[in-house]
C-alpha cells in the first residue's frame, strides 16, 4: 500500500520514470548527492564557527573569501589536469579521497591544546584558521561541481526533469540531517574537531558509493545527450589547462550562465556577511554559534524538501526555463527589500533561509539542466571555472561591498547594487532560457 501511493506521488510530482534502471540510476546519484551536501551543510556552520574562533570574524572574514579567490585558481589548473589525465570517475575519487585526508588532518591539528579549538584566543595570525576556511570554500566549490558535470554527462534532457529533482531533495535530507546531528552539542563534545573526523570518513563513503554507482548502473544509463561523443571526436584536439576558461570566455551562453550564477552569490554574499555579523554580535562561544548556524543550516533544508516535496520544479517542468530562471531575481529582489526595511538578525535568518532553499529547489535544479546540450569540455572544465572561480570571484565581489564603513552607508550600498544586479539577473535568464530550448528542440548542442 505505501509503495504504490508514494510512486503516485513521486510521479504526480516529477513524472514517470522510464524504467527501474532509471529509477536505480537516479536513487544511488540521489545517495550519492544527499551525503555530498550533508558533509557540505555541516561544514559550512563550522567553517565561521571554527574561523570566529580562531581569527576572528568581523573585519577578517571578507579578507578570508578573497583569499579563497586567489588560491582557487591553482586548484582549477589542477582540477582540468586531472579531468584531461582521468575517467571523471576517477577524478571523484580522488578528490573526495584527498579532502578525506585534509580532513583528518584538521581533526588532528584542531584537538591540539595550543594551535586547535581549546585555544580560546583569537588571533589573525593563526594560519590554521585562514586554512580551514579556504579549505571549506573550495571543498563546496569542487565536489559539488563534479558531481553534476558527472550528472548532466550522464542523463537525457527529458530524463533530468524526472531525475534532477529527486537528487535534489535527497541533497535537502542530507542538509537537514548533517547540521541537525553532526554538531558538537548533540554529542556533548568540548569543541567541534571531533565532528570534523566523522566529516571525515563521510568523505571517504563517497569514493565507494561512486564505485558502487559505476558497476551495477547499466551502461545505457550512462548516456548523455545525443552526437556529444561524435562532436568530440570530430573535434578532439590537444587538451591544455586553460581551456575551460577560453571555452566560457568564447560563448555567450556559457557567460550567461556564469553570469546567473555570478548575481546571486554577491547578493547572497552581503545577505551572509550582515547576518552572520548579528550572530557573532549575539553569541560568543565557538560551540554557541556553530549551534545557532547549524539551526539556520536545518530550517535551509526543511524549507528547501517542502519546496521540493510540494512540486516547486513543476514550475520548470510545465511552465518552462524562462519563467524558472526569472522567477529568482525577482525573489531575490523582494527579499533585498525585506532585508533593508528591517535589517534584525531574526529577518536576516529567514531572508537567508528562504533565499537559499528556493535557489536550492528551484533555481539551481534549472541551471545545472542548462548543462545538458552542452559538449563534455562545457560541463567539465568551463563549469568548474564558473562553479569555482565564477563563485568566489562573485564572493569576493559580495566580500568588497561588505567593507564599506558605517552600518547606513553600507546598508544603502548593498541594497542600490543589489536591485541593480537583479534587474539585469532577469534579461540574461531569458536568454539563456531561450538558446536552450532552442538547442533541446533542434538536438543540437550549444557549445
Amino acid at each position: 500500500m505505501v509503495l504504490p501511493f508514494l510512486k503516485k506521488v513521486a510521479t504526480a510530482l516529477w513524472g514517470k520514470f522510464e524504467s527501474k534502471e532509471e529509477i536505480k540510476k537516479f536513487g544511488l546519484l540521489a545517495f550519492i548527492f544527499g551525503i555530498i551536501i550533508g558533509v557540505y551543510w555541516t561544514l559550512r556552520p563550522l567553517k565561521d564557527g571554527i574561523f570566529g574562533a580562531v581569527v576572528g570574524f568581523k573585519g577578517y572574514q571578507p579578507y578570508a573569501k578573497m583569499l579563497s579567490l586567489v588560491l582557487i585558481v591553482p586548484l582549477l589548473i589542477l582540477y582540468n589536469k586531472l579531468i584531461d589525465k582521468y575517467p571523471r570517475q576517477k577524478v571523484f575519487y580522488i578528490l573526495c579521497g584527498t579532502y578525506g585526508a585534509i580532513a583528518l588532518a584538521f581533526y588532528f591539528l584542531f584537538s591540539m591544546p595550543e594551535i586547535g579549538l581549546s585555544n580560546t584566543v583569537a588571533s589573525p595570525t593563526r594560519i590554521i584558521g585562514w586554512l580551514w576556511y579556504v579549505y571549506v570554500e573550495s571543498f563546496g566549490s569542487l565536489i559539488v561541481a563534479l558531481f553534476w558535470a558527472f550528472t548532466s554527462d550522464i542523463t537525457m534532457p527529458e530524463a533530468a526533469k524526472r531525475g534532477f529533482p529527486l537528487i535534489f531533495l535527497f541533497g535537502q535530507i542530507g542538509n537537514i540531517c548533517g547540521p541537525l546531528y553532526l554538531t558538537a552539542a548533540t554529542f556533548g563534545f568540548a569543541t567541534s574537531a571531533p565532528i570534523i573526523l566523522i566529516l571525515a570518513c563521510l568523505m571517504f563513503s563517497l569514493v565507494a558509493l561512486l564505485w558502487v554507482f559505476m558497476r551495477v548502473t547499466p551502461k545505457s544509463q550512462l548516456t548523455g545527450f545525443e552526437d556529444v561523443a561524435k562532436e568530440e571526436k570530430e573535434d578532439k584536439k590537444e587538451a591544455g589547462f586553460l581551456d575551460g576558461l577560453k571555452l566560457l570566455l568564447s560563448h555567450k551562453y556559457l557567460l550567461g550562465i556564469a553570469a546567473i550564477l555570478i548575481f546571486f552569490e554577491i547578493i547572497v554574499t552581503m545577505f551572509d556577511y550582515q547576518f552572520k555579523v548579528l550572530v557573532m554580535n549575539t553569541f560568543s562561544v565557538e560551540k554557541d554559534v556553530t549551534a545557532y548556524l547549524s539551526q539556520y543550516a536545518v530550517w535551509t533544508g526543511i524549507v528547501s524538501t517542502a519546496c521540493v516535496l510540494f512540486g516547486i520544479n513543476n514550475i520548470q517542468r510545465k511552465l518552462g526555463m524562462a519563467v524558472s530562471l526569472v522567477l529568482m531575481p525577482i525573489i531575490i529582489a523582494f527579499a533585498v527589500i525585506v532585508l533593508r526595511v528591517s535589517p534584525v538578525i531574526g529577518v536576516a535568518f529567514w531572508i537567508m533561509v528562504v533565499s537559499k532553499a528556493i535557489n536550492y529547489a528551484l533555481g539551481q535544479p534549472s541551471l545545472k539542466q542548462a548543462y545538458i546540450p552542452t559538449s563534455k569540455d562545457s560541463k567539465y572544465k568551463a563549469q568548474s571555472w564558473i562553479e569555482a572561480f565564477g563563485g568566489r570571484s562573485s564572493k569576493a565581489i559580495g566580500s568588497w561591498v561588505n567593507t564599506f564603513g558605517g552600518a547606513s552607508y553600507y546598508l544603502m550600498m548593498s541594497s542600490v547594487i543589489s536591485l541593480g544586479i537583479t534587474g539585469l539577473w532577469v534579461f540574461i535568464a531569458i536568454y539563456i532560457a531561450k538558446t536552450y530550448n532552442k538547442a533541446v528542440k533542434e538536438n543540437k548542442i550549444i557549445c
